[in-house]
């Protein structure tokens, strides 16, 4: 996968809220909600352009009947990939433009991490900021490289993500 971390296009809330209309075009009976998640979410943040998707659906199981469905919308359909009880789909190859990350409405925890890490950083644009710097010097690092690019920034991640916890459950 090619690695390229960019300034933040405030039309990546646009390209989500397209792919969004798309998906529920054939999700509408199973969908519970749709997230935009990741880097590409934060305004300000600089991010490898890649759209990432939270679905929330009643039943994980039934996405598997959307494989043709997905795959017509140049997904590929990737199973569980490494997160039990969640499917993984991804688009555009070495240069990944979409991501989806789907998990079942009672899946509560994977869920609820990937939405106060984002309204973490929402909040604190210092904090973005810095997480962004260093995704932009891993990606100098590691341009071909996802596995290197992600254990660097695993230690970060895994802070700003206890960090979040905290703040979402006092401040909320």
């Amino acid at each position: 996968m090619n690695i390229k971390v960019v300034e933040h296009n405030p039309a990546w809330k646009k390209d989500y809220r397209k792919e969004e209309r798309e998906i529920k075009t054939f999700l509408e009976g199973e969908l519970v909600n749709s997230f935009h998640i990741g880097s590409t979410a934060v305004p300000g943040l600089k991010a490898k352009p890649i759209i990432d998707i939270l679905l929330v659906v009643h039943d994980i199981h039934a996405l598997d009947r959307y494989t043709v469905q997905f795959e017509q919308l140049g997904y590929e359909v990737m199973g569980e990939f490494g997160i039990r009880g969640r499917r993984y789909y991804r688009k555009g190859g070495d240069d990944r433009t979409h991501q989806i990350h789907a998990f079942p409405f009672d899946h509560v925890q994977e869920i609820e991490r990937h939405l106060v890490f984002i309204d973490y950083l929402c909040h604190h644009p210092e904090v973005a900021k810095d997480y962004g710097e260093l995704k932009s010097e891993l990606a100098q690092q590691y341009p071909h490289d996802i596995e290197g690019y992600g254990d660097g920034k695993d230690e970060f991640v895994k802070e700003v993500e206890k960090k979040a916890l905290i703040w979402y459950w006092t401040v909320r």
